[in-house]
Formats: C-alpha cells, structure tokens, sequence
C-alpha cells in the first residue's frame, strides 16, 4: 500500500478493498479528507467538503460489518461539480448571488451514485453558472492545473478535473456544455466521458438552457471507473424529457476476427489549427489502435470543413442562455463574474442567423450519420493545444495567435450533435504537460467508445502517472 497510496488508487480498486475488509471506508474516507488538507490549498479544487462524509464512511463500514448487501461502489468517495444540487450540502453555481444554497434533493445523477453505495466527499470549483472555460469565479476564486499551477484545469469542470488528478478525489461528476468535461481532463490527464445527449439526465443541474446541449457525465482515473459510473448513472428519471433512451438499448459494435473495428483519425482540416504536439500525440493513438487489431486509417469529414460546429454554437447557446442568466442576476450586476457580463453584454442572434445556425447543426448530424455508416469511430483532438496560462483572451497555436475561444473547437461538434465523446491521456507536451485524444462514436454506442478507450488506456505509458504536489 506505501507504493500505491489510497488516494491515487481508483474507485474499482477501492471498492474491491473494500468488499475484501482489506481497508475500510473510514479508512478511505479519511486518506481523502487529508489529502485535501494537505493539497487543497494549492490548487482550490474543493470549495465544500461534505459535513456528513465521515458519517457516511462510518455507516457503510458498519453495512459491512453487519453483513448487509453492498453496491458496487460501497463506501468509495465521489465529488461533485458545485452546479449539481446535493442535498444538504451547498450548491452554490461559482457565483455570490447563490451563497449558502443548500438544496433539498440531490440531482438524479447525485442519488445514482449514492444509491451505489458511493459517499459524497466535496463539491469542486468551476466558473460563474458553468459558463467559461476557467474555473473561476468571485464566490470561491480559481482553481490551478495540479501539473503546473501557472496553468488553468480547463472549465467549467476544472475543480472536478484538478481534484481527481491530485488524488483528492477518485470519482466525480462534472457537466459538459461545449467542452467542459472532456477539456479539463485533456488538460489535467484524466478519462471523462461526455455520453449521447439525453442518456443520463440532467435533473438538478443549473441552469436549464440550453439543455438540448448540456450533458452530465463521470470524471476519473481509469476507464473501468468511467465505464461502471456511465452504467450507474444513464437511463430516463421520468423527470427530464430529453433522457428517454433505456440504458439496455446500445448501438455499439463489438470487434471480431471478421470484421475489425473501424477508425478513422482526423486532426486538421476541420478542426482548426492544432498544435503539433497534439497532432503527434493523436497519431501515436492511431497507431495504438492499429497495432491493438482496429483497421485504422486517416479521414475527412466534409460536414466539418463546410459549417463550422463553433459558430453555430455560439449563435445558438446565446440566445437560449441568456434569458436565465438575466433572471438570476438581475439586481445582482455588482456579484456577476466577467463571463456572465460578456454573455449578457453579447448582441442577440437576429433570425435568420438563428436559423442558419440550426441548419448547419442539421448538417453537421447528417454529415456524421454518413461518416458513421463507414466507421465505428473517429479519433481526433480534444484541445488544440496543452493547458495554458490563466486568463487568456487569446491562445497561440503555431505561433499564430487565436481567440481563446478557438480550445472549443474540436469538442463543440459532437455537443452540437449529441454524439458521445471520450478525452483520454496519450502524449505528454515537452513541458511536462498532458495531451488528451477525444474519441467519438456514434449515437448511444457508449460500448465502442469505451472499450476503445480501454485499448488506448491499456498501451498507455502515461495511465500511472501522477502530478508532483
């Protein structure tokens, strides 16, 4: 145990400890709480750590003791991003006009986890209403990257991203707009798993719009853990309408010695300028995936050079975003962040514009549905380049300058169109920085893309790495 510290073990490692009496949940809770004691404070990953953790640790170790049924993931610790309500812990949403609000009733994917067994342990940072892509704010301040603290976690999920990288936590929850939970992983080394829209609901999750964008998935350290929490968390509540889909039903298809799976990799064009050290790192996944039995090969998707997926996304979410953004601030201009000012400072999409950008989301899952009729899968970037500086209006991708808003551009299509979506560590930058690839399947076949990710993870030189804190 002194080589692999409880703290950096993963869920499905703790679990298993845990069913054997090798460790108990006090145990782990409390390897946890001191880890976050100790590295915290660094990196203001946690805003709020549960006051019933403890409690919860003891009465799943006296569960065990008294020989009762356990879930699969009795007495291991999740966090949770600090916009998914928890009930009688703090769900402030990063902003002081939501301090101290403490909801009455977990989010559906909350009490998923802990009708598993799983213990709330904290809630992690983010920016104002998950609206950036820093985590930052002026309630709970800014989180920094565990691997270099001069560099941003990503966002909005960048708290959930930096606590599990820093083995604050093994498991979390985070939400994903346009980026924000495969981004962060990308840029901390950690899997985060963005699954088909509407497969796991968003009930308690603020704010509402534009839900047919938003997604809620697991963040972790290993793929199995992805993988288990992704099999606690999807099918409908009766709550959300756009969840429907039973968690039975999946698209995927397995590998077989007739027909290997089909990938296809992309960097550019499509996506934007990338970063070199990106490009290779997608490449080396390639490669990985050949050499594992995948009939890989490089692809153009026309759908992607012909209407840019960030764009339209940008014309769209505004003008859905904003009316709840208004409400909630309105008599509270001097407690907005700088995100929240510059969306409700943003001009409105005019009509036509609006309508033009639905036609080319149209078009972009028409152009996906023909690339899938070929392929299983398609490989690409997450971001464009490694974490970079905090507070930038502009990031420079071979030595071009771009706006910041360009790290979007490889993750926003498959929000767009609701595909499912996996970052996952493959290269390491020449400043010691992760590099994450982003696989992507089609609709609801969360099988393939996992047991892809698996194959990767698997190969990976970089799966056992840690930050030095």
């Amino acid at each position: 145990m002194a080589e692999n510290p409880l703290h950096y073990l993963d869920a499905t490692s703790l679990s298993a400890l845990i069913r054997a009496r090798e460790v108990s949940p006090v145990e782990v809770m409390q390897a946890h709480l001191d880890r976050i004691e100790a590295i915290n404070p660094g990196i203001n990953a946690i805003v709020t750590v549960a006051t019933g953790a403890m409690d919860g640790a003891r009465a799943a170790e006296a569960a065990i003791l008294a020989g009762e049924t356990l879930g699969p993931l009795h007495g291991v610790p999740f966090t949770v991003k600090d916009s998914i309500d928890t009930e009688g812990v703090p769900t402030q949403r990063g902003s002081p006009i939501f301090r101290g609000r403490v909801p009455a009733v977990d989010a559906t994917s909350v009490a998923r986890m802990k009708s598993a067994g799983a213990i709330l342990l904290a809630k992690t940072n983010l920016p104002e209403f998950s609206y950036s892509t820093e985590s930052d704010n002026l309630l709970t301040g800014r989180s920094n990257n565990p691997w270099n603290l001069d560099r941003t976690p990503g966002g909005s999920s960048g708290g959930e991203s930096a606590a599990i990288a820093a083995g604050l936590s093994p498991l979390g929850l985070g939400s994903d707009l346009a980026i924000s939970i495969r981004g962060p992983a990308a840029q901390t080394g950690i899997v985060g798993l963005k699954a088909t829209h509407g497969r796991i609901p968003m009930t308690g999750i603020w704010p509402r719009s534009p839900r047919r964008y938003w997604h809620v998935g697991p963040m972790a350290r290993s793929v199995r853990d992805l993988a288990l929490a992704y099999s606690l968390l999807a099918g409908p509540d009766g709550a959300d309408g756009l969840a429907t889909s039973p968690l039975a039903f999946d698209a995927g298809t397995g590998a077989s010695p007739d027909r290997p799976l089909r990938v296809g990799w992309l960097v550019e064009p499509g996506f934007g300028p990338i970063d070199r050290e990106v490009a290779a790192s997608v490449q080396a996944a390639a490669d990985a995936l050949r050499d594992a039995g995948c009939e890989v090969a490089p692809v153009r998707i026309p759908a992607l050079e012909q209407d840019n997926a960030l764009e339209a996304f940008l014309r769209l979410h505004v003008m859905e975003m904003k009316p709840d953004v208004a409400a909630a601030t309105a008599g509270h201009e001097a407690d907005m962040f700088a995100m929240s000012k510059f969306l409700l400072g943003t001009a409105d999409t005019s009509m036509a514009d609006f309508l033009r950008a639905e036609q080319a989301s149209d078009r972009l899952r028409d152009g996906f549905a023909h690339y899938f009729q070929d392929h299983d899968a398609l490989l690409c970037p997450v971001l464009p380049i490694p974490a970079h500086a905090h507070g930038l209006s502009e990031i420079v991708i071979g030595g071009q300058p771009v706006s910041a808003l360009q790290i979007m551009a490889a993750t926003v299509p498959f929000n767009v169109t609701g595909l499912p979506a996996l970052s996952i560590r493959y290269g390491t930058s020449r400043e010691g920085l992760p590099i994450g690839v982003q696989l992507v399947t089609r609709w609801m076949a969360e099988s393939t893309v996992l047991h892809l990710a698996a194959l990767l993870e698997a190969t990976s030189p970089f799966r056992d790495l840690h930050p030095v804190l």
